[in-house]
């Protein structure tokens, strides 16, 4: 009996798994598949930068909540909610006739990602113990690293070979499975009881909602002073402060308000009715580690942002080709999983998030110091092999690390906070490192061209050509030969920017790596060898 229920979990683990890597791939496949939607459906710039971004805002948006939630009807009860709503809402996204039903449909797939990324690390926490939970996330980890990866070559291959309506209409099928084998395979989750804050509820959503608006559109809209007009709805924001300054303010506020408020209400009669137990920052391995999952966040995934516009226009690789580039991303995450199954047990996960963040720093690292305009793609296959069995380590450990020693109880809404830390660091990250690349890619650009006696106002509209289509300019100057220079330029610059940011990444990791000193061994989880779920309380 007890071999069937330990190979029940396992294939729930799978169809956990499938979940996590559905909502990472539609994080960065859309990146690469923009073009085609963008000719496809005549959407201008505006509506393009909303499908992009949308996704990704309410993800952030609703993670808290979604945590709370989940503690209160059970986490696979919410987990196989949000894989209906994702499924449902790419089933809209794939058939949508115009820009603006897509957007619709992209904010509601944000919402069903954060309906499943706190509540799979729940279901995690909650069905293994010992070695196998050990195991079990790094199985999860290593899907986020490989998906991270995979996304671009999926939107690759779809955008050359097929339509972009495929990377919307393949998830599908899979969610039926998903659904299939987590109802099939997963225990009912236990209930905790307990209402929603409502008011707590808006301010989290708010705050972070605000918050993950002002880090992904802040080199777009200006930081500080309106830089570019910012059209919403029939609504025009142009001149003065930027709106991005106005939502990182009012996130300020909200979050500030927030963290008040269910302060009040756990020292209030009604302690359960608090969206977050901020008693569970008591806790050193929870503390700690999610300080160290922000910053972790702010180095690991921000290279991949940049990376496939350097394949492309700088080494001339085409879409499919960059997506096979950052192949041996995935493969060192799978790898790192398969080492991580052996280690379980004899290895605290402590050490094996030491042991990621080192070759996260190693092979960002290497990137700095060995981009070049002529790199090979062997050089390049070997580098990211090393980030990525880097971040199969790290991605999972860091997680086992913050949930260790978390009532089941409380498993949601302590995952939503250890989600919302992830997914915070990584927008934080990702922000600085596009913004540094841009940066650098312009002023490069500019300062290459006059010292080569180009006119400076013919080098600031080269410069601006090259930055504001990322880059995609460079074919076109490269094939006219009076504007080769200006071509030869652009790859240079994009190199330096990926240099930069190279270095930048490890040192964020390094930062992160030096923060888990905080975190105290002896906190962490259990080191036996059982493989026996924990006990089953209310089952939903």
């Amino acid at each position: 009996m007890g071999e069937t229920s330990t190979v029940r979990r396992w294939l729930g683990l799978i169809a956990i798994a499938l979940g996590v890597a559905l909502i990472v791939v539609d994080t960065t496949i859309v990146n690469v598949i923009m073009p085609s939607i963008i000719g496809d459906l005549d959407t201008g710039s505006t509506q393009a930068q909303w499908i992009q971004e949308s996704y990704a805002i309410v993800f952030a948006a609703l993670l808290l909540l979604v945590g709370r939630v989940a503690d209160i009807i059970g986490a696979r009860r919410v987990f196989v909610a949000g894989v209906v709503v994702f499924g449902v809402t790419s089933v809209l996204a794939g058939l949508a006739p115009g820009g603006g039903l897509l957007i619709v449909a992209r904010f509601l797939q944000g919402a069903g990602a954060a309906m499943l990324l706190p509540t799979s690390l729940s279901l995690l926490n909650a069905n293994f113990t010992g070695k196998a939970r050990g195991r079990a996330f790094a199985v999860w980890g290593s899907t986020i690293g490989a998906a991270a990866a995979l996304g671009p070559l999926l939107g690759g291959w779809l955008a050359e070979h097929a339509s972009w309506r495929w990377a919307f209409g393949i998830n599908v099928p899979l969610a039926v499975i998903i659904v299939f084998g987590v109802v099939a395979w997963i225990a009912p989750s236990p209930r905790a009881g307990g209402r929603v804050d409502v008011v707590g509820a808006i301010l989290s959503v708010l705050g972070l909602g605000l918050l993950a608006f002002g880090l992904v559109e802040g080199r777009t809209y200006g930081w500080i002073t309106t830089v570019h007009p910012m059209d919403i709805g029939g609504f025009t924001w142009s001149g003065g402060p930027s709106p991005v300054l106005v939502a990182l303010v009012g996130s300020a506020v909200a979050l500030g308000a927030f963290v008040w408020r269910q302060a009040a209400l756990r020292r209030g009669p009604n302690p359960d009715k608090a969206l977050m137990d901020l008693g569970l920052f008591k806790r050193a391995s929870f503390r700690n580690g999610n300080i160290a999952t922000l910053i972790i966040g702010l180095g690991e995934f921000g290279i991949v942002a940049v990376l496939p516009l350097w394949l492309q226009f700088t080494l001339g690789y085409s879409a499919l080709q960059s997506g096979l580039a950052l192949l041996p991303i995935a493969i060192g995450s799978f790898v790192a999983s398969g080492a991580s199954f052996g280690m379980a047990g004899k290895v605290s996960p402590l050490a094996m998030l030491r042991l990621g963040l080192a070759l996260e720093v190693v092979g960002l690292g290497a990137l700095g110091l060995f981009a070049s305009t002529g790199s090979s793609w062997w050089s390049i296959a070997l580098i990211l092999g090393v980030y990525g069995a880097g971040v199969g380590f790290a991605t999972a450990q860091v997680t086992n690390v913050v949930l260790a020693k978390i009532p089941e109880s409380s498993g949601g809404q302590a995952s939503g906070i250890q989600s919302a830390f992830r997914q915070l660091g990584s927008a934080l990250g990702i922000a600085v490192l596009t913004t540094v690349f841009f940066t650098t890619l312009g002023s490069q650009v500019h300062d290459r061209l006059k010292s080569d006696a180009v006119p400076a106002i013919q080098a600031d509209q080269y410069s601006h050509a090259i930055t504001d289509s990322a880059g995609a300019a460079i074919e076109g100057f490269a094939s006219q030969p009076q504007t080769r220079a200006v071509a030869e330029a652009g790859r240079t610059a994009m190199t330096d920017g990926i240099t930069l940011g190279g270095y930048l990444g490890a040192g964020f990791v390094l930062l992160g790596l030096i923060a888990t000193i905080l975190i105290p061994r002896s906190e962490q989880g259990d080191q036996d060898d059982q493989d026996t779920p924990r006990p089953q309380a209310a089952h939903v």
